[in-house]
């Protein structure tokens, strides 16, 4: 057999060339039926991969927020999960659980949250991809001398907003128990501790103090900007 007759056609890209793999895109010449087993791989390789991005990213999140952020912009990039990917996966687990919360609350406590439970399974991350420009706007102007640049801050956000999700998903929870309990003052006030932490190890070389002012400064505005949305969109769906 020639070098020819063993040139094959990619099936990814269409070029033509001899050996196992296509010189073009990388793509292998022997492919594969897809079966069970291979699904599985898939679902393992998947698992594995996150475990190594967002595992370690969320890791970091809980127990140095702020320093994660800031050592990702200075050049710690390859180990942690990317900020857009990061946001969206922490909204989309908040969106299932608050959504599932909400289910059982009305199966087993007949708690009437129709609207709620829609804006959380819907609209809840859609909300926050659209306000989050403005949350970073409102953090850039309290710290412009701090020398980040608004793109600098917005994964800085991205970060702190995804763990911010996962952090109202667990008070959340405690509705479970208490049907009828609001736990938005409990999640304010979590969010104030952590957020103060993440923007002190954050702007390190600035002020403590003026930090922490700041700080609970931008955590108020965000927080009941992001609560007034809310009840606009669910008041809009209950009018629906």
């Amino acid at each position: 057999m020639t070098i020819s007759d063993s040139r094959q056609v990619c099936k990814n890209c269409g070029n033509e060339n001899a050996g196992n793999y296509c010189n073009n895109c990388g793509n292998t010449f022997n492919i594969k039926r897809i079966t069970f087993a291979s699904l599985l791989h898939d679902v393992f390789h998947f698992m594995t991969h996150l475990d190594k991005g967002f595992g370690l990213t969320f890791k970091e999140l809980a127990i140095a927020p702020g320093t994660m952020q800031r050592e990702y912009i200075e050049g710690k990039r390859a180990v942690h999960q990317k900020p857009f990917s990061m946001f969206f996966l922490c909204a989309t687990i908040t969106a299932l659980v608050r959504y599932w919360i909400d289910i059982a609350l009305v199966h087993y406590y007949s708690v009437d949250i129709t609207f709620e439970g829609n804006f959380f399974h819907q609209y809840m991350v859609i909300m926050h991809t659209i306000l989050l420009p403005l949350y970073a706007l409102i953090t850039w102007l309290l710290f412009f001398r701090s020398g980040y640049n608004y793109a600098e801050i917005v994964v800085l956000l991205l970060y702190a907003v995804g763990a911010f999700f996962l952090i109202t998903d667990v008070v959340a929870l405690l509705r479970l128990v208490w049907p009828d309990f609001n736990t938005d003052y409990i999640e304010l006030i979590f969010l104030l501790i952590y957020n103060a932490i993440t923007f002190l190890n954050f702007f390190k070389t600035s002020n403590s103090w003026i930090v922490l002012a700041k700080s609970i400064v931008n955590m108020v505005f965000v927080y009941f900007i992001a609560n007034y949305a809310q009840d606009i969109v669910i008041s809009f769906l209950a009018h629906q």
